[in-house]
This record gives C-alpha cells, structure tokens and sequence, in this order.
C-alpha cells in the first residue's frame, strides 16, 4: 500500500487515474494526461489554452488535491471569473476529500478547522490562511497569501465583450501575482478558452506566463500557434497526423466537431475549439468603428458638411465599445457651413422568419454625399404585423421617403405585407425591392469600407448606445453576435466570418442605396450650392439695388430671399 501511495505522489497521471477511476469516469485521454504533465513539470508561471470540453478545471481540481496529498501544509488560491464558480470547484473538492479513501488523512482533525465553500482546511498545522480558498476575479484578493494559484477560466464573455473591460481584467490578473508567497516553489496557473480575438491570454503569454495549446484538430496552419502548440500534439504531427485531424478522438469525434462548427460559427469555433486567436490581423477586418463619425444626429437637418479626426480629444471613451483593441468611436471635429434638411431618407429592412435572426430596420439619411443612421431597431418575430407597424412608425419619425426591403427572403412577400399596412396607414413611401446576386461578405467590405474610409457615415450616439443594451436576455455570448459594431469590426472576406449579421447588412443596403445614386462628392455638391447662390444674388442686385442691399444687412440666405421676392403684374421681379 505505501508503494501505491507512493507512486501516487510521484506522478500526478498516475493520481490523476486513480482519481477518475474513483468518480467513475473512464480513462483520462490522451490530452488529458498530456495536460496533467504540464501541470506537474510546468514552469512556475504557465497558461494551459484547451478546447471546450476537454475537462481542464476538472484536471485541476485533482491536481490541488495532489499538491496537497503531497504536502498538507501548502495554501491553494481557486480564482474563477465569478464567485459561484470558484465556489463550485471548493465544494468539488470537499466531497473528493470525503469520499475518497486515500485521501482520509486529508480530513481535518480539528473542531476549529474551516469548512466552508469559502475556504477550508485539510489536516494541516494551524495558519492564518486556509488550506483552499475560492474567490471571484473581482472579489476581495488583497490581504491573502498563497503558495499555489490557479486562476481558471477568469475571461468569459461577460467580461471581456469590450476593450475596456479586457483591460480591467488584466489588471485584476497584475493584482494576483501580488498574493504569492516568495518560496522557490510558489506557481501560479491559468486555465481558460480565448473567448474574444484579442484575449487577456495573449497579454499574459507577453508577461511570461507559457503557455501550451490543445485545438480540438491539428491546425491547417500551424505558424498561427506561434510555436505554442503542445509537445504531444506536436508529436503526433511529427508521426503523421493530418490537417484537421481530430487530436483528441476520445474525447470529440469529427461529426460533433462539424455540428459545433456549424452551430457557434466559424469564428467562435477557431477561438474557443482551435485556440487560434491570430484573427487578430487587422488587415482581416477592414471595417474599423474608429472610421465612423459619432454624434448626435438632427433627424431633419444636418450640416453643411462634417469633418472626421481621430485625436485624442476626440475619442468618446465613455461609449461602450465591441471592436477590436483600440477601436474606438470619434466625434467630429468640426461642422461646417449651414444646416438643411436632408436630401433624402429611407428605410433599410432586411427581413427574417422566426428563429435566431432578426428583422432589422435602419433609417438613413444623406445630405451633400455624407450618411446618417439615425436608429436602427431588430425585431425577433420575423415579419409580424406589430413589426412592420413598428418600422413604419419609425418612418414617419424620420420622414422616410423610400422603403427598401431585400427581396431575398420570403420572394417579395414581405414587400407585398408592407404595402397593405402603408394603404391602411395612409403613408406615401415607395417601396423598392433588392436582390443580392453576391456573396454577402464581400457585398457588405465593398459597400461600407469605401465609405468608411472616406468617414462619410455619421452615425447617432444613442444607436451605438442601443446596440450594446440589446437582448439583454441573451446570454452575454451570443449578445455580442447581434451587435451592429461587433459585426462591423469582425466582418472579413472568409465565408460566415459572422454568425449573424442582420444588423451590418441592413446598415450596408441602405448606405448602398445612397453611393449607387450619388454621383457628386459633398465638397462638389457645396461648389454647386454656392454657385447657384451667388448666381441668386448677382441676379437679386440687377433686380432691386436697394432691397439687395437690405437683404444683405438682414443677412437673409437664399431661401429667404426668394421668399421675399414677388413679382409686379408684368412678370417683372420686385422686392418685398
């Protein structure tokens, strides 16, 4: 017996065995044993990225019992992204405690020890902190002390949506490194999925925390994983394996695999199954929300014109943002020339049935070349009579000329529902219908990067601002999917690059509509304006010399002059 004890406390594989053997759990596989090993012959700060499923905090919580299976007298800190997790894993290890024969002399002995899902202690000399403690990544850390830390699974995506919130997360992971004792065998080990292109984990791997990579398949290029890739994986591509081989068949075969692929999204499974984060090239993601224009939009006039700048003082931090790092919304710099109405309005529809898409709306103005999103509104009961109704009101709000509807959907039947609702409203909007014939992804780069690139889309505060509260019963991951500026930012040219993109594809119908029928830049339609302006005027002076001259002191515009002018009974201009 003392042998086997031994053996156990030799090799946490062998521990790690035993113990599933114990739950009742088959053999571990191959990459869990491989993950085990890391944990025990890691370095003193190590990150283990793992796909989804793969049992890594279980892994874990059977090695904080080999820690202390070899030495009672070690202090364990369990951080998870929320208090109730890390909860879960201390009761996890009580009833292992409990339950587990071998370990029996783990059990406290004192009346006095603690035992809560807080924290607890084992068979150990009396101390001041306890043997396991579990605590939120927001929680209260100061003031504690721990040999080993394991901080699993701290970014999930309801706080890591924003490059703000990334960097508040990264700067409670500074704060732990604060808590570990200064002995030569002190560790500390994060365990997590990237749940974003632009995870915490990669700023960490910058602070030396080596990390090891275990993707669901052997990856199809491997220079992404920047030489990461863990040693048995690698191994097995050196005996053979092929690109997109499954690594780790035990545990997902490859038709649960291409079911996931197809129900997350490609994008959601190369991070949270591939563990590959390089869709971080910006040169991927040419729509940049930095390139839009953020303010508050009039929803009858607008300027002359409206200059972009992206300085500092510029950038509106307290708006939420989804891009990518330092993605951030500008206002304007300036607004020039005088305020008119808008040359003219629509309505943007791109319609859905009932499941997982929305029927979204935009409402769209322009004036002198420039774009205005006014709102934007999605709806998840398809076309329902409430939803058109909704989306009409909203087109009388902002005077909406044209309604545009993609065609796409439903043949032309959700353009035939509007028409009987506009009959029964009463509202003179001519619907047009669109057809797409190319693929989205590139339809939506080559309408809207133009146009973002020369800043021509103004879009309202308060859109930006509803987008981020939307479907605030989602689950915080799927919430991102439906966000207008998360689409934005992660559109590519890669077939279903987004999962949903309703949103985007409405915003992109409706800015297309404009630059198909603008053939003149707003500098030029300035030039034009100012023209026939000054023409007014040399024509008002050879009129009436002396009313010109009081116009001119009264500083009257052209629009108001001519409502002054009348004209005598033989046609001839006079001055009012």
């Amino acid at each position: 017996m003392n042998n086997v004890l031994e053996a156990l406390q030799g090799d946490f594989k062998l521990f790690l065995q035993a113990m599933w053997s114990q739950l009742d759990l088959p053999e571990p596989t191959k990459a869990q044993y491989a993950i085990a090993d890391y944990l025990q012959h890691g370095p003193k700060r190590l990150q283990i990225q793992a796909f989804r499923g793969v049992g890594k905090s279980w892994i874990t919580g059977a090695f904080v019992l080999w820690v202390l299976f070899n030495n009672p007298e070690k202090k364990i800190m369990i951080i998870s992204a929320s208090k109730e997790r890390a909860d879960n894993m201390s009761i996890f290890l009580q009833k292992l405690i409990i339950e587990t024969p071998w370990l029996s002399h783990l059990r406290p002995k004192s009346d006095d020890a603690r035992w809560s899902r807080i924290s607890f202690d084992v068979n150990c000399s009396p101390h001041q902190a306890p043997s396991v403690k579990s605590v939120g990544i927001t929680g209260q850390l100061t003031g504690s002390r721990a040999d080993l830390m394991i901080l699993d699974d701290i970014e999930v995506p309801g706080n890591s949506m924003t490059e703000m919130m990334r960097s508040k997360l990264l700067q409670l992971c500074t704060e732990a490194e604060s808590i570990l004792t200064p002995k030569d065998d002190s560790r500390i080990m994060y365990l997590g999925t990237p749940q974003t292109t632009f995870t915490v984990y990669k700023k960490l791997a910058e602070r030396n925390y080596r990390p090891l990579v275990w993707p669901a398949r052997v990856p199809r290029k491997m220079a992404n994983y920047e030489g990461v890739i863990a040693p048995q994986l690698q191994a097995d591509i050196d005996n053979g394996a092929q690109p997109w081989d499954v690594t780790d068949p035990d545990r997902f075969q490859d038709d649960d695999l291409l079911e996931r692929e197809a129900s997350m999204g490609r994008s959601n499974f190369m991070l949270q199954f591939m563990l590959d984060t390089s869709l971080s090239d910006a040169e991927k993601f040419p729509l940049k929300n930095s390139d839009l224009i953020v303010t508050s939009v009039n929803p009858t006039d607008a300027p002359d014109n409206i200059i972009w700048c992206s300085d500092p003082q510029n950038c509106i931090k307290e708006l939420p943002t989804v891009g990518l790092p330092g993605d951030y919304f500008y206002s304007p710099m300036q607004l020039q020339g005088e305020w008119g109405p808008y040359s003219d309005s629509i309505c943007s529809v791109d319609p859905s049935g009932r499941g997982s898409d929305e029927t979204v709306a935009a409402y769209i103005s322009q004036r002198n070349g420039v774009m205005y999103l006014h709102e934007m509104r999605a709806y998840s009961d398809g076309y329902s009579d409430n939803t058109l109704l909704d989306i009409l009101r909203g087109c009388k709000k902002y005077g909406t000329k044209t309604l545009l509807i993609e065609s796409n959907f439903g043949d032309g039947i959700v353009a035939e529902l509007f028409r009987k609702h506009l009959q029964q409203t009463k509202q003179a909007i001519h619907i047009e219908e669109t057809r797409a014939n190319v693929r989205k992804e590139d339809r939506i780069i080559d309408t809207l990067e133009p146009v973002l690139n020369q800043h021509r889309l103004v879009v309202d505060k308060k859109v930006v601002e509803w987008d981020y509260a939307s479907n605030p019963d989602t689950a915080p991951e799927k919430r991102l999917e439906y966000m207008l500026f998360y689409q934005m930012s992660r559109m590519c040219r890669e077939k279903g690059a987004v999962r949903h993109d309703d949103r985007i594809d409405a915003l992109a119908q409706g800015v297309k509509y404009f630059t198909d029928i603008l053939s003149i830049s707003a500098q030029q339609q300035i030039i034009d304006r100012k023209r026939e302006e000054w023409n007014d005027l040399i024509t008002n002076w050879e009129d009436d010399r002396d009313c010109f001259a009081s116009h001119l002191v009264f500083n009257l515009n052209m629009e108001q002059r001519n409502k002054s002018r009348g004209n005598d009974k033989n046609g001839v201009s006079t001055w009012v």
